[in-house]
């Protein structure tokens, strides 16, 4: 009996690519815990890591006949279904003000060119070596979306999941690292210190029209897009119209929270050492640090361009907010614009091109879904 209890223990049946995963999500937890890089789904998402590696746990065990399956595996199907990313952009939506985007209707423009590292690096991941679904799972990084990536990556490239999450929310919390050498090297001195004019006031009823106005327009152009849009302007749809807060502060909170947590987990545990240990991670997370940085690159060269045909009233440093990391990629063009000139106050216009983002990423994962699911 004791032989076979030690039989039984999870030392006795350790690998070497478990130990190596282990370390990888004790890493993660490091960083979301020490380093505070997107804590919120950093932290489930490596605790998910940890706990399917170690060994003889069977969370993720699918059900045989009688014998119940593991908690994780039942938790997944949300994930598998689609049903986690959409339920994550209700909540997005419900704590998004689209009102700098409605007043400064130019900015969607940044937030569309920003979307271009998607492509390129769809083109890139093909080049080498992975299929067409698996390349359009991998360049959807490029958008800065972690929720658009998982649910793109679990339609197209299933395999993928885990490496491709960790490298979105990797990518997400270093925007602060990653994004102003890029915007610093496009830009001059004399564009980032533009002060841009004060934002227009925007009226309730431009904001309860706009996501109506929106879905409609965008659900009959791109069908596959209509779980991640649809859910966004329902969630900013209650914010806006003033007669269902309760709806509303449920969809930011409860709701959001326990949506973040079995995401969070379930995504972590799709990276098990039979898939996440390959080649293919590094190439992922090479191309995705690509998507990401050919995003911020294009969203800034189309502010220049917006600067150059509005007579210079647009500060290119916006640009970089189309990513749709909100709000940390206005947050990091606010800053970079303060270092050059503390009077300059970009937060709000940033704010617009970066709610575009959001639209953006979901537009071209629908894209993506048209032509390749």
């Amino acid at each position: 009996m004791f032989l076979e209890f030690i039989r039984g223990t999870g030392y006795v049946n350790l690998q070497v690519n478990d130990v190596i995963m282990v370390v990888i999500a004790c890493v993660l937890l490091y960083l979301g815990i020490v380093k505070k890089y997107e804590p919120l789904l950093l932290i489930p998402i490596s605790f998910g890591v940890l706990l399917v590696n170690l060994p003889l746990g069977g969370l993720m065990l699918p059900g045989v006949g009688e014998e119940p399956g593991g908690l994780l595996y039942y938790l997944s199907l949300g994930l598998e279904l689609g049903i986690y990313p959409p339920l994550i952009f209700l909540g997005v939506g419900a704590m998004t003000d689209f009102g700098p985007l409605i007043a400064n209707p130019i900015t969607i423009l940044l937030g569309a060119a920003a979307q271009f590292g998607i492509f390129l690096t769809f083109i890139g991941a093909i080049y080498l070596g992975f299929t067409p679904q698996e390349a359009g799972a991998i360049g959807i990084i490029g958008g800065a979306d972690g929720p658009t990536a998982i649910f793109i990556a679990s339609r197209l490239a299933p395999e993928l999941l885990g490496s491709i999450a960790i490298a979105a929310y990797s990518y997400m919390a270093l925007v602060p690292i990653i994004q102003p050498p890029i915007m610093k090297l496009l830009t001059t001195k004399k564009e980032r210190n533009i002060i841009m004019e004060q934002l227009r006031p925007v009226s309730k009823k431009e904001k309860i029209l706009f996501p109506i106005s929106v879905i409609i327009l965008t659900g009959l152009l791109l069908p596959a897009a209509l779980p991640l849009l649809g859910m966004l302007m329902f969630g900013n749809l209650i914010r806006e119209s003033g007669v269902t807060e309760r709806l509303s502060k449920g969809a930011q909170n409860e709701l959001n929270n326990i949506v973040v947590i079995f995401l969070g987990l379930t995504v972590g545990a799709k990276a098990t050492a039979a898939y996440f240990l390959t080649p293919d991670t590094l190439k992922i997370i090479f191309l995705g640090l690509a998507a990401f940085a050919f995003g911020t690159a294009t969203g800034v060269l189309m502010g220049k361009l917006l600067n150059q045909i509005t007579g210079g009233r647009i500060n290119p440093l916006i640009g970089s907010a189309g990513v749709s990391a909100v709000p940390m990629a206005a947050r990091v063009s606010q800053a970079v614009g303060k270092q050059e000139n503390p009077n300059n106050y970009l937060l709000m216009h940033a704010m617009g091109p970066n709610v575009a983002g959001v639209i953006g990423s979901a537009v071209a994962a629908g894209i993506l879904l048209s032509i390749l699911g």
